[in-house]
């Protein structure tokens, strides 16, 4: 029986998770998420669907994030109607997060159409009854427990450790010859706020595929993070001015309440408003509510605050006239924002109104694609557009990336020697040029004869 997998997507580059196994007749995709970046290419791919969603026999998803998950919806609106396979906390995310992302598209493109500026690039790629929908053929499964996919194939779920809910993919493909491949999803942190460290598969393996978004580079710690949280709050609060945080809505946003929460308990920060202006955040903390026994019980703050997410700083904000009342807000403050690259979503509105004071600071809390706004900023651009508008940034631009929820090079290297191994085969996935090249090596480093670096559309034989 031959096996083979095809790399449709993150394959090359950061976003777009999406890997097709075959075997024996059968076929299961990895993963279907969005691509993100530069738009008319990121358009480009994530209109085609570069195989049949009706021959598909199930979905395994990593997580929740909407480059893992994001064309889910793309699948049903090409009449995939089988199991999407998830943990339970990750389909209670994406009960809002998929919904969501239709919706963005349809906002975005109804006010691009009323601009005059609306394209074939811009247009949804599925409607929200798609969303619902895709959310309805989820099945959640459990950490540590096998169950079956289609005939002669078992997955079991381990616990990744990026956010709530995500896993890594053990996969087992009965036969005269078993074949045992692993997809790591997205590798978490040791030590990372709220959830438990990773705990991922052990033993041989024969075929590995593994993310490597920060092959190259290691994170500060949660601690130093929040060490210099605390002194931008008192630094920029000092002036009266309003910080501005794009922010992933699932996971970084509820690790930046937690330390706001922890500094402002210890007077480490002065109290001022903190809005979350995210419905989709604001959704997403009502799942982190309802999973505690996800949470990482050693944690001091988990231990003695039941109420973790509900600060009386904290201003969660839905309605859309709330949202836009911020736009004329005097600090100090604090908000954060979805979109985390600051290419849609409400952060753009508040980036346009607020960018151009020099009281204010662009706080950039996570990565940053290559082509986004959030990269631009990052990178010392000035003179940006910002919904399709010019804008000068007089505000002060920082970042922190202890919050990552990615493992840095030192914690991939940690995260494959716990593996145990050997590893027959690795395919390195889900990074930029220079960061796959470092992933080759650490797995060369630690044995891996084998190691690859697809690009898109590349397919292999493994078995």
């Amino acid at each position: 029986m031959t096996i083979a997998i095809t790399f449709w997507g993150a394959a090359g580059q950061v976003t777009g998770s999406c890997h097709l196994l075959e075997w024996g007749g059968h076929r299961v995709l990895l993963d279907c998420g969005m691509f993100q970046g530069r738009r008319d290419e990121s358009a480009r791919l994530n209109a085609t669907l570069s195989f049949d969603p009706r021959q598909l026999d199930a979905v395994v998803l990593s997580h929740a994030h909407i480059d893992h998950s994001g064309r889910l919806p793309l699948l049903v609106a090409n009449s995939y109607n089988k199991a999407i396979a998830a943990t339970s906390a990750t389909r209670d995310l994406s009960a809002s997060m998929l919904p969501d992302a239709a919706h963005i598209q349809e906002s975005d493109f109804k006010w691009l159409n009323k601009k005059g500026r609306a394209g074939p690039s811009s247009a949804p790629l599925y409607t929200m009854a798609d969303a619902v929908k895709a959310v309805g053929l989820m099945e959640s499964h459990p950490l540590e427990r096998p169950f079956t996919v289609a005939r002669d194939l078992t997955v079991t779920y381990r616990d990744a450790g990026h956010i709530l809910g995500s896993a890594n993919v053990d996969v087992q493909v009965a036969g005269a010859t078993p074949h045992r491949l692993v997809f790591s999803g997205d590798v978490g942190r040791w030590g990372q706020p709220i959830i438990r460290d990773p705990t991922g598969p052990r033993g041989a393996i024969d075929t590995l595929i593994i993310e490597s978004t920060y092959a190259l580079k290691n994170h500060d710690t949660s601690t130093n993070a929040s060490e210099h949280l605390g002194e931008i709050v008192r630094h920029v609060a000092a002036r009266k001015g309003i910080i501005l945080i794009p922010s992933f809505a699932l996971g970084r946003t509820q690790e930046l309440v937690y330390a706001l929460h922890q500094l402002a308990d210890a007077n480490r920060i002065p109290q001022l408003p903190i809005y979350i202006d995210s419905p989709l955040a604001v959704e997403a903390t009502a799942v982190f509510r309802l999973h505690p026994e996800l949470f990482d019980n050693t944690e001091t703050l988990i231990q003695t605050d039941s109420r973790l997410f509900d600060y009386h700083l904290v201003t969660y904000v839905r309605d859309v006239n709330e949202s836009k009342q911020l736009n004329s807000l005097n600090g100090p403050a604090i908000i954060i924002a979805a979109s985390g690259m600051a290419e849609n979503g409400r952060i753009t509105h508040h980036l346009a109104n607020h960018c151009e004071d020099a009281a204010n600071c662009i706080l950039l809390v996570g990565y940053q694609g290559e082509g986004t706004l959030g990269r631009r900023i990052q990178d010392g651009q000035r003179d940006v557009r910002i919904l399709g508008e010019p804008h000068h940034i007089e505000a002060e631009v920082a970042t922190i990336d202890g919050y990552s929820a990615h493992a840095g090079r030192d914690e991939l290297r940690r995260w494959v020697k716990e593996l145990g191994g050997p590893i027959q085969r690795a395919f390195c996935v889900h990074g930029e040029s220079e960061s796959l090249v470092a992933m080759q090596k650490i797995l060369q480093e630690e044995g891996v004869k084998e190691v690859h670096v697809p690009n898109h559309g590349d397919k292999f034989e493994i078995g």
